[in-house]
């Protein structure tokens, strides 16, 4: 593993940006500060002023390994993640068979290990009959557990309030909850059948999977946080008008405590809106549905003022021919993971959110959330997991696309800046055309 110097970086950590020069050995972040100078076998990066970040950390992903690899992987994914900045992923539960055991769990890491490009974790996700081997989980073994407090597929929706009740009382890591009612859900469904037969309009989707739909189940999920003090982190908030249900102000509190209860929206949300779904289709559907132009703006503001604490992406891929399909038929989920720094970074250029902002929410914030080891920041010590941000114009292209899917709902978008590196543990993993030498993710490390 050779050691590397960056020089002439604009260093983005901590809410700070400032120049500097970055020195990695033995895999990890040996050294930060100015004017360094390079030992006799390093290799030096002129960073020219550009950018250089904490690899982000996305704490939602579906790779959709075991059981739909005919659409997505662990390698094929996690390499677009690194291709888009993305050196940590924590992925999903509802696969097949889905991982409700501690077999199901560790199998995934095995299958991960040797061919995931990034850094990996997985969820142990909850059904209604699981309760057993939620109380046995290890803390250290998974980021936390996936609640489907709404329609999923399989063994995965809960909707016991014994259960329920269960998990958030006796929980032994972060709750992690996709919040929809289902019975709301299925009204509104029922309303345009009605009207529609089975040739619902895709546009029809916010209604169906409604806003109402989402306020209820979160409400839910808040209410059996607060009843037996567990940590929650509702995902994907959708809606302007849950982020009222939630506390503004930092993850970590001045005086070192944390937030019990914590909200995270998703980078679709904040790029398309209603008005999309005429030109997109079902290539935006997803659960919780893409809503009203007024509900991005309300989202982006959040993600500002600290009431919202997490970015991420939800990249749930499916094949183009699943897509399209008619929209009762048509799976819901969309490929982001290559190109979501760079969709959140444009909210920069807008005059939204600083680099500092970005930064902490989608690399700070998940390591603190879920008490990453000795990642997430630009730290002395840390593992040197970087993504360092060209500002040159770039056109997604189909034929960019590294997913398995073979498309993202951003062809033809022209984002202002390039992924010009990422490393992952030390290791120059992208260089902004190709990905290098072999696979080299870990298993992330939780301390608690």
């Amino acid at each position: 593993m050779s050691d590397t110097l960056i020089v002439n970086a604009r260093l983005v950590n901590e809410g700070r940006e400032f120049d500097g020069d970055l020195r990695i050995s033995r895999g990890r972040i040996a050294e930060i500060g100015s004017g360094l100078s390079a030992g006799e076998r390093e290799t030096v990066i002129d960073a020219a002023g550009r950018r250089l970040m904490p690899g982000m950390i996305d704490d939602q992903v579906h790779f959709r390994e075991p059981g739909l690899e005919y659409k997505a992987d662990i390698a094929s994914e996690s390499a677009a993640a690194v291709a888009g900045g993305l050196t940590s992923f924590m992925d999903m539960p509802n696969t097949s068979p889905p991982t409700l055991d501690r077999d199901a769990l560790e199998d995934k890491y095995r299958r991960a290990t040797g061919r995931a490009w990034g850094n990996f974790g997985f969820y142990m996700g909850a059904s209604n009959d699981n309760l057993a081997a939620i109380r046995a989980l290890d803390p250290k073994a998974a980021p936390g557990i996936k609640v489907f407090m709404g329609a999923s597929t399989g063994n995965m929706l809960v909707d016991d309030p014994e259960t329920l009740n269960g998990i958030f009382r006796e929980a032994p890591t972060p709750i992690i909850t996709h919040c929809e009612d289902t019975p709301t859900i299925d009204a509104m469904l029922a309303k345009y059948r009605g009207e529609y037969g089975d040739d619902i309009p895709v546009g029809a989707h916010p209604d169906i999977r409604s806003r109402e739909a989402c306020i209820k189940s979160t409400r839910l999920a808040l209410e059996l946080a607060r009843r037996h003090d567990s940590r929650l982190h509702v995902l994907h908030i959708s809606t302007a008008d849950e982020l009222a249900l939630f506390e503004r102000g930092p993850l970590i509190r001045e005086d070192g405590s944390r937030k019990r209860i914590t909200a995270e929206t998703c980078v679709h949300f904040l790029h398309f809106a209603r008005e999309d779904y005429a030109r997109l289709g079902n290539l935006i559907k997803c659960n919780p549905a893409i809503k009203d132009a007024a509900d991005r703006e309300a989202l982006i503001d959040a993600l500002a003022s600290d009431v919202i604490d997490v970015l991420a992406t939800d990249h749930a891929p499916h094949t183009l021919e699943e897509k399209a399909r008619p929209y009762l038929q048509a799976p819901s989920g969309l490929p982001l993971v290559q190109f979501a720094l760079n969709a959140a970074l444009e909210l920069v250029r807008a005059g939204r959110l600083t680099n500092a902002q970005v930064v902490q929410k989608f690399a700070h914030a998940p390591a603190q959330l879920f008490d990453v080891s000795e990642r997430g920041f630009l730290r002395e010590g840390y593992w040197a997991d970087l993504v360092m941000v060209d500002d040159a114009p770039y056109t997604v292209e189909r034929e960019d696309v590294l997913s398995k899917c073979g498309w993202s709902p951003f062809e033809g978008t022209t984002f202002h800046t390039r992924i010009a590196s990422t490393w992952v543990n030390g290791m120059l993993a992208w260089d902004g055309r190709k990905l290098l030498g072999e696979p080299g993710g870990q298993r992330l490390g939780f301390a608690r």
